[in-house]
């Protein structure tokens, strides 16, 4: 298993490197959309589509996000910014929705819906990432890296302190070896993060700015506020992706990454993020 885990990692890098880093936004932008197009395909057979319909639902994905891309919404200045709002606030409203209902009340959405809002989330989140590319590679980096080390600093605050400040689990019923510790844990690391990303933009003179540093010019207090948000609803991402995986008896969104599960496996905590992040950055 750790074996397939490092060439798996290995391979994506060799892809993802290359492209993030090229002079164009084109090459990072293709190679998201392929991805993407393959979470949406995980997202049709987690929610009972079958062979055809998973593959008609990752097409669909697909023109969805080429169309947008045509349509011209990968130029700056970006067009329709009020849309990241209407879209981080289904994030907040739709995620909690779903953790307080849980998974019994997921199977009870008709099948049609719950497709066309993953196409939506997913189409969103590619948009996201991809507009993200074009402000920047520091913009871009600092909203990944956010989530990752959230979830780093959770694991290890998790592992250290689970269970012994607060009385319950975070969501037992959904990822039962989640906790409260490790969730202000990877609070305290973005947090950390932020203010030593802020201090090197400046004394880098970076010519774009981090998300963070693009908030601080705002208020000190926007970008604390913001980032410990942004943390929060990773965790969101995570659990709505765990709910639907229980829905269905899955656990994983497939086998496409030997070693390491699904896309959607993989990308689960950005979906919230990067649409709420390109939101913050309209603000």
């Amino acid at each position: 298993m750790l074996k397939q885990r490092v060439i798996t990692a290995i391979v994506l890098l060799l892809i993802l490197l290359p492209a993030l880093f090229y002079p164009s936004a084109k090459p990072f932008c293709a190679v998201a959309l392929v991805l993407i197009s393959a979470a949406a395909w995980e997202w049709a057979r987690l929610n009972g589509y079958g062979s055809v319909g998973s593959y008609l639902a990752g097409g669909a994905c697909f023109a969805m996000c080429l169309a947008a891309w045509g349509l011209g919404l990968l130029r700056q200045p970006f067009p329709y910014p009020v849309l990241w709002t209407f879209l981080g606030g289904f994030w907040v409203l739709a995620g909690a929705w779903a953790l307080r209902s849980g998974v019994a009340a997921w199977s009870k959405i008709p099948q049609p819906v719950r497709l066309a809002g993953g196409l939506v989330i997913l189409w969103a989140a590619w948009l996201a990432v991809a507009q993200a590319r074009v402000i920047g590679v520091n913009f871009l980096l600092s909203i990944l890296l956010l989530v990752w080390v959230a979830d780093i600093f959770a694991y290890f605050a998790g592992r250290a302190f689970g269970g012994r400040i607060a009385k319950e689990k975070l969501a037992p019923s959904i990822s039962p070896g989640k906790s409260w510790e490790g969730v202000w844990g990877g609070m305290a690391g973005v947090v950390v993060m932020a203010c030593i990303w802020v201090w090197a933009d400046a004394s880098q003179q970076a010519t774009v700015p981090s998300l963070y540093s693009h908030l601080y010019v705002k208020g000190g207090w926007l970008m604390l506020v913001a980032v410990v948000f942004l943390a929060a609803m990773s965790v969101v991402g995570d659990l709505v992706e765990s709910l639907v995986k229980r829905s269905a008896g899955a656990k994983d969104s497939s086998g496409l990454l030997p070693g390491h599960g699904g896309v959607l496996d993989r990308v689960d905590a950005l979906l919230p993020t990067l649409p709420l992040a390109m939101m913050l950055y309209f603000l």
